[in-house]
């Protein structure tokens, strides 16, 4: 895209025992009213992707792309995103806009996000081609994901929503109003049966699953952090690799299996 800005970093990253060369840029794309939207996009140099996914933060979104190219971080989506790009899928974990300090869901609903959204999916396909887009949303970023997913409709290949953030918190509405069939594109749920966060309960995934696929992570590491933060099962602690693959062979057309791992 025109005006956009990029830097580049070529890193090495493990996604189980198959070692991956993946290239890293942070692209900054124009928005509405002179402001801009930063993203990281990362993708495995060796082979072009066939797909490409939309990922969003939980919390308030931040990821720091202003300052620099994030290790793996916390964040599920985050720290996984070099296991997508084994799969052949490129990726682009979207930061908070330059005239915000943090993304509320009342932002995340919006229009004018959905806008930048759709930016960064044109801005994908024009990098790798017409290859499939898929919007990838945890925790509170699943807001963002269900609510861009409904607005884009036909431009995006499918949404997914893990860890959802089913009820409405101090912090905005969550998805409790949303309509999930005003999402036009394929949906799938992936929700840790052990999730014990208040805000994302496993109990309302099982009745989203009577209408749509739904992915049931279990096992995992010994959660090293609160039940709504990402070392635990609420971030897919120590299922990481299983739980991605799951989504990524749903996005290549495959059926998602009913429990990983």
């Amino acid at each position: 895209m025109k005006g956009a800005a990029r830097l580049l970093l070529l890193v090495t990253a493990w996604a189980g025992m198959a070692q991956a060369a993946v290239r890293e840029e942070i692209v900054t794309l124009p928005s509405a009213e002179g402001t801009t939207v930063p993203y990281l996009r990362s993708w495995d140099d060796a082979a072009a992707p066939r797909i490409a996914a939309v990922l969003f933060n939980g919390g308030g979104g931040r990821v720091g792309l202003a300052q620099r190219i994030p290790k793996p971080g916390a964040n599920f989506l985050v720290r996984t995103r070099a296991l997508f790009n084994a799969q052949g899928i490129a990726t682009a974990v979207i930061d908070v806009p330059s005239h915000l300090n943090e993304m509320d869901d009342t932002y995340r609903m919006s229009r004018r996000h959905a806008d930048d959204v759709g930016a960064v999916v044109k801005d994908l396909r024009k990098r790798f081609g017409e290859v499939p887009v898929f919007l990838v949303g945890t925790s509170r970023g699943t807001v963002s994901a269900a609510y861009a997913g409904s607005a884009l409709g036909s431009a995006v290949a499918g949404v997914v929503l893990t860890s959802s953030l089913f009820n409405a918190t101090r912090a905005g509405a969550g998805l409790s109003g949303f309509d999930y069939a005003s999402v036009k594109s394929r949906l799938l749920f992936v929700h840790h049966a052990d999730d014990a966060c208040l805000a994302t309960p496993y109990s309302m995934a099982e009745r989203a699953a009577r209408n749509y696929p739904l992915v049931t992570v279990r096992g995992g590491d010994t959660p090293r952090s609160g039940p709504c933060d990402p070392f635990s099962p609420h971030g897919f602690l120590g299922v990481e690799e299983s739980t991605v693959r799951a989504i990524t062979g749903w996005m290549s057309g495959g059926e998602a299996p009913k429990t990983v791992p």
